[in-house]
């Protein structure tokens, strides 16, 4: 065999091999096809669609959480600051009872105390409520 004859023959069955990839396949094997293509695509599709409302949902979660630490410690920031505050008032008033005395003092600076307790259990009223 000439190497003439072997390009040939090679050249020959190169082209029967590609014309026979490209043959058309039946209406049936092709309504077939389309089908199942269409059913997987929706499938993964339903499934991408799924993912991403969970990443929805879990993105909201985080943000409802990240709004609510914050939502706390605003709440107990504002607690603390009146806790600052009537201790303030209170070393006033227990000042101003220094001009009063014996029970009139006692009674003044008792009520003073009582104010600032009272303070201090709603805010720790107010931290408890908040987490």
């Amino acid at each position: 065999m000439t190497k003439a004859n072997f390009l040939g023959l090679t050249a020959l069955s190169v082209m029967l091999a590609l014309t026979g990839c490209n043959k058309a396949e039946s209406p049936d094997k092709v309504a077939k096809d389309v089908s199942n293509a269409t059913a997987e695509a929706e499938k993964k599709n339903e499934r991408a669609a799924e993912k991403d409302a969970k990443a929805d949902a879990a993105a909201q979660n985080d943000i409802a959480n990240g709004l609510d630490k914050a939502a706390t410690k605003e709440a107990n920031a504002a607690a603390d600051d009146a806790i600052t505050q009537a201790q303030g008032e209170n070393k006033i008033a227990r000042a101003k009872c220094e001009a009063l005395a014996g029970d009139a003092q006692k009674n003044c600076k008792d009520e003073a105390d009582a104010r600032l307790d009272q303070v201090k259990q709603r805010a720790k009223a107010l931290k408890s409520d908040r987490g």
